[in-house]
């Protein structure tokens, strides 16, 4: 099948994806519900399969062309199959992929960190962000002695059963909002895990301040996305950030920023330098290496140099060649001119999200934009600003945005159904152009009739 233009329906009686149906038949005979991960199982049309990708255009099996605005769930920042990562990777490929063995190439990629990440004194890399996440709890608990975490409503730090915790729970079992229950993400799930942590909403200092008034003395850490990025992209309120690293010095925690999402895509020095808050520890992974998997665990001095001594932190494929040699690329690409990527992002993006509330606006829609050029929420909402889990729960129409997300990939847009906008580099003005008419058509026909 031909490639249709970009932003231009298909005929609405073209079965559009005969081939990823097939493929996925086959897959599920010898793959668990035909995937890998359970965040691609997606609702009908998807999952969709891919061939290839370029720049800011992803391709499937069915000759469909799409502008990409889920870039690999947020790593593609400076779009597919870029140039300078390939170089990169292909002459690290010749010379060795995994030595059990060090290499200079960690150093460079840590040299970069250092330098440019406000709380990086030492670094340790891993493979992915959820091993990354599961280092900083450990050590916050070595040096603190303590057990207890503090975590948010709706933030997500990994999939493994001690931090899949009230991440997407249920209202009628996530408990009053003032106190929430913590929730098990999943079954199978270890029920353990639960006692070991403090729930709370995001964005309410106050009630930070009151739970540490009452518990501080056994409390680990504090860890939070310094944006919730998983659940709205919601900005923290004024002040919430330096709010909880005022409270983890006043009792001794330990402040941990997830920025697995947020660094190196909302700048060269991640939400800490925009934001002006110095976490202890923080994690790092998805935009730092151009799409191959790749993670790191960055902090102060005093609290990393337990890793050398009596923490515990391995991983056959820590630092693996490849990885690096990616890494290394991508930083020097988003450093380039003074990290003239992210002008181009903040230009590109704001047209974006502009373009669409002026839609919204125009045919009197209950849009809402928030976030940041590089990453941002779209919702179907009356509300004013989503503040928190809850908000996002009980006011967005999540079923009709699903209808949306569909409509988009109709018209060759491809943009991920809980709501989540990525940009790249790789985006040009004639992509947001093609984009904001593919949204409006979109827009017109998932408010024409009521959510069925």
């Amino acid at each position: 099948m031909a490639s249709s233009p970009v932003g231009v329906p298909w005929r609405a009686t073209m079965d559009e994806w005969p081939r990823s149906r097939e493929l996925l038949a086959l897959a599920r005979q010898s793959l668990a519900g035909g995937v890998n991960s359970n965040v691609r199982l997606g609702s009908p049309p998807t999952p969709l399969f891919f061939t290839h990708a370029a720049g800011a255009l992803l391709h499937d099996v069915d000759g469909h062309t799409y502008i990409d605005y889920a870039l690999g769930q947020g790593p593609m920042i400076l779009g597919h199959s870029h140039p300078a990562i390939l170089e990169a990777v292909t002459a690290a490929m010749a010379a060795g992929q995994l030595f059990a063995g060090q290499h200079e190439l960690e150093i460079t990629v840590a040299q970069h960190l250092v330098r440019l990440i406000p709380c990086a004194e030492l670094c340790r890399f891993n493979v992915s962000g959820t091993e990354a996440v599961q280092a900083a709890l450990r050590l916050a608990r070595a040096v603190t002695g303590r057990t207890l975490i503090v975590r948010f409503e709706g933030h997500y730090h990994g999939w493994l059963d001690n931090v899949l915790v009230s991440v997407a729970p249920p209202l009628e079992r996530a408990g009053p909002r003032t106190a929430p229950h913590a929730v098990a993400g999943t079954a199978g799930q270890s029920l353990a895990v639960l006692d070991e942590y403090l729930v709370l909403p995001w964005n309410d200092l106050a009630l930070v301040e009151a739970l540490f008034a009452a518990r501080g003395s056994e409390i680990a850490a504090v860890i939070s996305e310094p944006v919730m990025c998983n659940t709205g992209v919601i900005p923290p309120a004024p002040g919430y950030l330096a709010g909880l690293r005022r409270i983890c010095d006043s009792h001794g925690a330990v402040l941990i920023l997830d920025e697995v999402i947020t660094g190196f895509r909302l700048g060269l020095r991640g939400a800490q330098g925009n934001f002006g808050v110095t976490a202890d520890l923080a994690t790092f992974g998805k935009a730092m290496a151009g799409g191959l998997p790749n993670a790191a665990i960055v902090g102060k001095r005093a609290l990393m140099q337990r890793f050398a001594h009596d923490v515990n932190h391995s991983g056959t494929f820590n630092a693996n060649v490849l990885a690096m040699a990616a890494s290394a690329a991508a930083l020097r690409e988003l450093e380039r001119d003074d990290g003239a990527v992210y002008r181009m992002l903040d230009e590109r993006g704001t047209a974006l999200m502009v373009g669409i509330r002026t839609l919204a606006a125009q045919h009197g829609l209950p849009v809402l934009i928030q976030g940041f050029p590089a990453v941002f929420h779209v919702a179907f909402t009356e509300l004013p600003a989503i503040r928190d889990y809850r908000d996002y729960v009980t006011g967005c129409d999540r079923e009709r945005y699903r209808r949306f997300a569909v409509a988009l990939l109709r018209r060759g847009i491809r943009v991920i159904e809980r709501g989540i906008w990525y940009l790249s580099a790789a985006h040009t003005p004639n992509h947001i152009d093609q984009t904001l008419a593919a949204v409006e058509a979109a827009l017109l026909e998932v408010f024409a009739g009521p959510t069925p």
